[in-house]
């Protein structure tokens, strides 16, 4: 079988797993578990065959015109190079641990079989994406993403929070679709072709008139898709969904897919100095404002979401100083820590029966009660904060180290200014990132109090993919100098500069945190439980869902709680209140979009029912008057109608008479 045979298959099986889940779910519901992980885990097994196989090489291309179009033609094209097979296979892998560690999180739940076909529809959109080699094709696998968010965002639709995270998501990612879908048709007008591969030819050969304003409206999607800011405000939202769904997202499909969309048409943005700079700026305000909103929540997925919007803007910083081998490597490592983040924190929900920080650092021995969630998100965690020799650490310095090369004017692909603003940002950031991932470790596993409730042992389906990712999370950054080829062959090893300064600021964001948790925790207060929503028996997803709404019934909202003892609240001081808000953006948007379009509704609906449908119903009104009258008439006396037509004969012969005579005279 040829590798582009074994590549078509990567997508189709998921996408024919959730076919058959769908069409059987509710007839023969013991066919959706194998329906929902055999299909992936053979996705997976192809695409490490395909990666085999590519090699890192010359990239591997198979296209047949899907339709001709008259002018832009559209083709069914497959585009294989060393950045498609690696993120495949993060795709796959991380899907399949998702669908395994689902069977047990959602067990008994009614609606499974069409989570689980959702799942897998979400993942054959993504590896879409990955292997598409052209940009309408491509576009397909965007959208279908939009569409399954939406419904696994909105999986607990009987919550007010799910209800309102999945239609937030969707409507703020096809605002950004919108300029996305234009810039895709100017690009493709510009160039004269939807395929990937000829628009970089062309790009090469300079036909690309109107750079900046392509890449401006591309990346408005990316922004949406990719969740930085300022569309970044609906993924802290979207954590109302199933854990499941969370490290799906978060770690392998959705906010994935614009990071790789730009990796892919790299030369088309940096054809542009200026949208290179307004990118590394984006990325630059989207790495420190989320770093400060994860050190203020108190919920622990939103602190994890935060975590992927500031990361996810490291991947477009290194996009800004022009180096896709380091934003796809930092892509990698992190969907496989991300993805151990969120589901180990699924089970230490589960554990505590709760989402909330504060709850949990009232509670003691949750470490002993989970003890694969703990080692796991223990090592995950020293993986985001970069600490060596973990993945973090080699691939959040890849980035650092372009983006000094290109502040020094060793790389020249992006303006000096670019490279600073990533550089400095960076570091700070990476500060940030130490603090907030300490500040979660102590918070959840060194809380002081009463017991942790026993729920008793974590189901094997949950803890074993833990461990299984966990590998990554370790050895992959390791593995970067075997894996050169596959990154544009250039070396991805850190520099001793940004080594040492960035450890050195990791270590101390790490250390000034644990000091504050020291002093906060010796003035801590009573503990707030009311957020516990502790059932031994239930299933996780239940749990969640429950804890969920007695978070935000508690403390009021589903991000903050009154907790003198949260280190965070210290080492914030009065930004606090604004960074738990996200620092009023969605305010923000209220205020200039949202009330602007309900009144312009509403204006709209007083016109539509009192002056339209005014004169709409005064001619129904007038018609039903005429009808009256004119059935009056209608009596059934044959009498009264002779004595009528007598009467309309006798006036018709006057008024001749008188018009003749009238005539005559003149």
């Amino acid at each position: 079988m040829t590798t582009t045979t074994l590549a078509a298959l990567v997508p189709l099986l998921p996408f024919l797993g959730a076919l058959a889940g769908l069409a059987v779910g509710r007839t023969t519901p013991g066919f959706v578990r194998p329906l929902a992980i055999l299909p992936t885990l053979t996705a997976a097994v192809l695409a490490v065959l395909v990666a085999v196989r590519q090699g890192g090489g010359r990239a591997i291309d198979a296209a047949t015109q899907l339709t001709p179009t008259g002018s832009v033609p559209i083709d069914l094209a497959l585009h294989l190079d060393g950045f498609a097979v690696l993120v495949a296979v993060l795709v796959t892998v991380v899907a399949t641990c998702v669908q395994l560690y689902s069977t047990a999180y959602l067990r008994g739940d009614a609606r499974y079989p069409s989570y689980a076909a959702l799942v897998s529809l979400f993942t054959s959109a993504m590896l879409l994406v990955v292997y598409s080699g052209d940009l309408m094709v491509l576009l397909v696998g965007w959208e279908i993403m939009g569409i399954c968010s939406y419904f696994l965002v909105g999986h607990y639709w009987e919550t007010p929070e799910a209800r309102a995270a999945s239609l937030k998501a969707f409507l703020v990612t096809k605002l950004g679709d919108v300029p996305f879908l234009i810039g895709l048709f100017a690009l493709a007008a510009d160039t004269g072709s939807f395929r990937i591969t000829r628009i970089l030819a062309a790009v090469a050969n300079g036909g690309l008139d109107h750079p900046t304003l392509i890449a401006l409206l591309l990346l408005a999607g990316v922004a949406g898709k990719s969740a930085q800011f300022p569309l970044h405000t609906w993924l802290p939202d979207a954590m109302a969904g199933p854990t499941p769904v969370s490290a799906l997202i978060h770690a392998a499909t959705m906010v994935a897919a614009g990071i790789y969309f730009v990796a892919r048409l790299l030369p088309v943005f940096a054809a542009s100095g200026a949208a290179l700079v307004v990118l590394a700026v984006m990325a630059a305000v989207t790495m420190i404002g989320s770093g400060l909103a994860a050190l203020a929540q108190d919920d622990i997925k939103r602190v994890l979401a935060y975590s992927t919007i500031g990361q996810l803007g490291y991947m477009s910083g290194a996009l800004a100083v022009g180096d896709r081998g380091a934003a796809v490597f930092h892509l990698i490592s992190h969907g496989a820590f991300k993805a151990v983040l969120f589901l180990a924190a699924g089970v230490v929900i589960h554990a505590a029966g709760t989402n909330s920080l504060a709850a949990m650092s009232r509670m003691s021995g949750l470490a002993r009660r989970v003890p694969d969630a703990f080692w796991t998100m223990t090592v995950a965690l020293l993986a985001l904060a970069a600490i060596p020799p973990f993945a973090g650490f080699f691939s959040k310095e890849a980035v650092l180290v372009a983006a000094e090369h290109t502040a020094l004017g060793d790389r020249t692909v992006a303006p000096a200014a670019a490279g600073w603003t990533i550089l400095i940002a960076g570091l700070l950031a990476a500060a940030l990132t130490a603090s907030y991932a300490v500040r979660l470790w102590l918070l959840a596993f060194r809380g002081r109090g009463a017991e942790a409730p026993d729920h008793g042992k974590q189901p094997l389906a949950m803890t074993s993919v833990l461990w299984l990712l966990a590998v990554p999370t370790i050895g992959f950054g390791l593995s970067a100098g075997l894996l050169g080829d596959w990154f544009d062959g250039h070396a991805l090893t850190p520099s001793l500069t940004t080594a040492v300064l960035s450890t050195g600021v990791t270590l101390i964001g790490g250390l000034v945190t644990y000091g504050a948790w020291r002093h906060t925790t010796a003035l801590a207060a009573r503990t707030p439980l009311g957020a516990v929503a502790a059932h031994p028996g239930a299933e996780p997803a239940l749990v969640e869902a429950e804890a969920m709404t007695s978070h935000t019934a508690v403390y009021g909202t589903i991000a903050d709680a009154p907790d003198p003892a949260d280190p965070g609240r210290l080492l914030l001081g009065p930004l606090h209140r604004h960074a738990v808000t996200g620092f009023h953006l969605d305010a923000l948007y209220t205020a200039l979009f949202v009330r602007p379009l309900q009144a312009a509704a509403r204006l709209v609906r007083f016109l539509d029912r009192e002056v339209v449908d005014t004169y709409v119903n005064g001619t129904g009104a007038v018609t039903r008057l005429l009808g009256t009258a004119v059935r009056r008439a209608q009596t059934g006396n044959v009498q009264t109608y002779v004595s009528a037509l007598l009467a309309g004969s006798l006036a018709l012969a006057i008024a001749a008479v008188v018009f003749a005579n009238v005539n005559a005279g003149s």
